[in-house]
């Protein structure tokens, strides 16, 4: 074998966090994110493990970092139009929860990953500017981003579960028969409202977002002490 010269080999791609985040999306995408490690990554960019940390702290940065790139789907072109807020804020929170729908495993991990990153910061921005623009007290706004988004987090994850593993379908129909067949002397408020319980599908988003909605506008923020605002994060 005719042996090559290193410097006829071609020049690797600069290493860097973009290059870094790109490559695990690509991974995510194609295996899923169980198949997003340090090892596989290093593989992939042609460099030793050790050498990605310079860029991401660890697996628990990367992961928010593909969240955040992944946040980059979301449509807030509403928050600038001038249809009724309320419909326009459903509309944002509505392409969030298709966004994170699509990738369950990141869904789920949106659940308890503290995100920072720009398009996150952008979509907490755009909630606010909504909430502002409906009259409500800036103190409830700023609490309600909270709920709002932990609701819409908790709803795609929900549903993008159910979308990709296959025994949703079985798993759904022992639930709506358990209920439907309740035994009223032991579970009479199930049987009662059996229907209703079952009733709704995605009607129910809208009317849950309304509560929340309802609520942040007519329920005021407790007030807090010194030592409550010093401790609270």
């Amino acid at each position: 074998m005719t042996p090559v010269s290193r410097r006829e080999r071609p020049a690797k791609p600069a290493l860097s966090r973009d290059a870094i985040v790109a490559t695990a999306a690509a991974i995510l995408r194609a295996e899923g994110l169980e198949r997003v490690t340090m090892r596989r990554l290093a593989k992939e960019l042609d460099t030793g493990p050790m050498s990605l940390y310079v860029y991401v702290r660890d697996v628990q940065e990367l992961h928010a970092a593909l969240l955040d790139d992944l946040l980059a789907g979301i449509d807030l072109a509403p928050v600038a139009a001038s249809s009724d807020w309320r419909d326009r804020l459903w509309s944002v929170l509505l392409s969030y929860i298709d966004v994170l729908a699509a990738q369950p495993s990141l869904a789920r991990l949106a659940l308890v990953t503290r995100l920072s990153g720009p398009r996150y910061l952008a979509l907490v921005d755009g909630v606010l500017a909504l909430l502002l623009e409906g009259g409500v007290e800036p103190a409830r706004a700023a609490w309600a981003v909270d709920l709002l988004l932990q609701f819409a987090t908790t709803t795609a994850t929900e549903q993008g579960t159910r979308w990709a593993e296959s025994r949703t379908g079985a798993d759904h129909h022992a639930l709506v028969q358990a209920v439907r067949t309740a035994d009223a002397a032991d579970y009479p408020n199930i049987a009662a409202l059996s229907e209703p319980l079952l009733s709704g599908h995605g009607s129910r988003w809208r009317w849950g977002y309304d509560v929340l909605l309802s609520g942040t506008i007519s329920v005021p923020v407790p007030d807090q002490n010194p030592t409550e605002k010093k401790n609270d994060h």
